[in-house]
């Protein structure tokens, strides 16, 4: 059977409306907004495989739509069966058509035939992509229904599900691809329909998904199509539940997900009810999807105690002042305790979950003192203060009023500057008296070598570069709220650049 587009043929559209029938790689779409545009029909199709034909029946806010394959057809079907698809906030309703293959009218269709081929061409000049190398950079036609989503400081792991969960209430999300790319966070998003990506991109550009931090900066992707090899942490499509997870690398098995989808205070940090609003709950499953917990069953929710192991015991006695300096980086130290028999281990009590959640991902496996450090969460609760009275050798220091905390003001500048131990600190707090050649002495004296120097305009900050991450490592602890006169404490921290 085929369908041409003249006036003559309304009559056969009655036997479409019937919601079940054979497969057809003919799709007959109804309920379509009056406004809706062709290049908003052919994107349902798109990302299931290439669209070769489409009839708009304006009058009866209908249309059909040809895929290349009937197999391309039915799992659009199916998908849409599960997800139901919405243009311009409207529900739409897509079966297999009676007819097998459009044969269009090309007077009466030029405009529909023109926008299908400029959209062709569009697909055919971008290679579809796969989960492991993605090349973006130009920004493009606002017609595309793939999103680029660069995560500015990120405070907070921001998993593919937490992304998932964001983006939806704009539309259907298909396909999402995650990745680093030039230390930053990256995802490609890909909705059923470019009318919900433009919508989701000018509600969400710029808005924080936690208080303060984890900023969304969106962009059209210059792709339409996304191809997802693999569905795992990294990448997913949702149209394919059958795909492989791939290089090792298993889904969060849902059990898992469920616990921690019980733990409602990982990211119960005070005041950050954000913009986006996304439950605790949620949060404590991106954070374990994120390969932020350690085992299996163990809630990290509130866990704020860490136990830091493999220590160097020549430096024993200096740990209770060492930690605070380093871990303050990733949060605020509240109390240190060295084991008495343990004499390599300490336990380090931080101010919330998220904070040694932090601490553990960014400094487990660093080397500090010539020793590789482990840092796991702690069974513990709470690091307990000894009873009064009670000498404890001094193995128990209290931090609760320290000046090195940076995190107590929610929404504080420091939390945009979190980032791994590097070899380059950034240095702030730097009164007008003190010159590089001040703060190159001083950062020799740590026992490193200083590689390069970089002054910000203002003279108030500026980058250091020490030979290697250890000695960056060791000049933190010993110089951060070294106190340079004129009441200017310095404040280093790890910098993501490099001079």
């Amino acid at each position: 059977i085929c369908l041409s587009a003249n006036g003559n043929d309304n009559k056969k559209f009655k036997s479409d409306d019937k919601m079940d029938g054979a497969p057809s790689r003919v799709l007959h779409i109804r309920k379509l907004p009056g406004e809706v545009t062709e290049t908003e029909v052919i994107a349902l199709g798109l990302p299931f495989g290439k669209v070769t034909n489409i009839l708009m029946l304006k009058g009866k806010n209908q249309a059909f739509l040809e895929l290349a394959t009937e197999e391309a057809a039915i799992t659009m079907v199916n998908y849409y069966s599960a997800v139901t698809p919405h243009l311009r906030n409207q529900p739409i309703y897509i079966q297999y058509s009676n007819h097998k293959e459009l044969k269009t009218d090309n007077t009466l269709n030029q405009r529909a035939q023109a926008v299908l081929q400029a959209v062709t061409a569009v697909q055919a000049s971008n290679a579809p992509i796969s989960g492991t190398t993605v090349s973006e950079s130009a920004v493009t036609p606002a017609q595309s229904p793939v999103l680029r989503i660069i995560i500015d400081n990120m405070y907070y792991p921001v998993t593919l599900d937490v992304l998932h969960q964001i983006f939806s209430k704009f539309g259907a999300v298909l396909k999402i691809i995650t990745f680093t790319k030039n230390n930053q966070f990256q995802a490609l998003l890909q909705f059923g329909d470019p009318v919900n990506a433009q919508q989701a991109k000018q509600a969400l550009d710029g808005q924080n998904i936690y208080n303060a931090c984890c900023t969304l900066r969106i962009d059209f992707s210059k792709l339409v199509n996304l191809n997802v090899k693999y569905n795992n942490d990294k990448s997913r499509d949702y149209t394919r539940p059958d795909l492989p997870s791939g290089d090792g690398q298993p889904t969060l098995d849902p059990a898992i997900a469920a616990a921690f989808a019980k733990e409602t205070s990982l990211l119960a940090v005070p005041g950050a009810l954000s913009p986006l609003a996304i439950p605790n709950a949620a949060a404590a499953a991106a954070a374990a999807a994120a390969g932020r917990v350690g085992m299996p069953g163990v809630s990290a929710g509130g866990n704020t105690v860490l136990l830091v192991s493999n220590l160097n015991e020549e430096v024993r006695e200096t740990i209770l002042l060492f930690f605070p300096p380093l871990f303050s980086v990733y949060g605020d130290v509240q109390r240190v305790k060295i084991l008495y028999n343990k004499k390599d281990s300490a336990l380090i009590q931080m101010a919330d979950g998220n904070q040694s959640q932090l601490a553990m991902s960014h400094l487990n496996g660093q080397k500090m003192y010539g020793k590789i450090i482990r840092v796991t969460l702690s069974k513990h609760q709470t690091v307990q203060l000894p009873r009064e009275g009670l000498d404890d050798q001094g193995l128990t220091k209290d931090f609760g009023n320290s000046p090195l905390h940076r995190f107590k003001k929610p929404g504080s500048k420091n939390f945009q500057n979190i980032f791994p131990p590097s070899a380059t600190l950034h240095l702030s707090n730097i009164p007008p008296s003190v010159a590089e050649e001040d703060l190159r002495t001083l950062f020799a004296n740590t026992g490193g070598t200083v590689k390069a120097f970089k002054f910000f305009q203002d003279h108030k900050m500026a980058l250091l570069q020490m030979s290697t991450v250890e000695e960056a490592i060791q000049a933190l602890i010993d110089l951060h709220n070294y106190n340079l006169g004129e009441s200017h404490h310095l404040r280093v921290s790890f910098s993501k650049s490099t001079i």
